[in-house]
């Protein structure tokens, strides 16, 4: 079967949608279930701690959102097409986490963040400027955001309550995915970033968590 090319105007339009199903409305996701279906509540948790929580996956929720921006800029620039299917997967995925991070937020009774689309769009932007600067530094820019996810996440579980399970078993699928998505961008060919733009991704990162947390 003939694969079918798309115009410039075709892959606008498809990727304005992407952005508002990733933003606004529910994102196409993978045949993976939630890993919390099933798991029980925690029975008196604590406002405080309920609401802290709530906060901690709103930001997961926004930290996704620009994953899924970054991995749709990349798609948008990348030169080889099996890096563009492999990105594809993994934003295929990290749209599983976007929607697992949303469930639990409004279960602890929290909402998203109020400053998401300002995130999408200027993750995108990088996204697509990485891809624009070669295969190779955009595989490494994935492989380098995973990894400061995967510890994002390992501060988070050390904050989250043992008996809020339904939380950690979400995180944890989350940490499993970034580890794997960080290996599959170094398979492919991605290389280690220089240290002052590892310095810069950090900094950003402080920002958003930051701003988050509060919006």
């Amino acid at each position: 079967m003939m694969k079918r090319h798309y115009s410039p105007l075709d892959q606008f339009v498809m990727g304005l949608d992407q952005a508002i199903e990733t933003v606004f409305g529910t994102p196409k996701v993978t045949e993976r279930k939630n890993p919390a279906i099933g798991v029980a509540e925690t029975e008196e948790m604590p406002e405080q701690t309920r609401d802290h929580t709530a906060r901690l996956m709103r930001i997961n929720h926004t930290g996704e959102v620009c994953a899924q921006a970054l991995y749709q800029g990349q798609a948008a620039t990348a030169r080889d097409p099996s890096v563009r299917e492999s990105m594809e997967r993994s934003a295929q995925e990290e749209n599983d986490h976007l929607v697992w991070c949303e469930t639990r937020i409004k279960e602890l009774g929290g909402r998203t963040s109020l400053l998401n689309p300002l995130w999408y769009a200027g993750s995108f932007t990088i996204g697509a400027a990485a891809g624009i600067a070669g295969d190779k530094w955009s595989l490494g820019f994935v492989a380098e955001t995973e990894h400061q996810v995967e510890s994002h996440l390992d501060s988070h579980l050390a904050e989250v309550p043992d008996d809020d399970k339904k939380t950690r078993v979400i995180l944890e699928q989350m940490k499993e995915d970034e580890i794997s998505h960080a290996d599959k961008a170094l398979a492919k060919g991605g290389v280690e970033l220089p240290l002052p733009i590892k310095k810069a991704m950090k900094l950003m990162s402080k920002v958003m968590t930051t701003s988050v947390y509060r919006l």
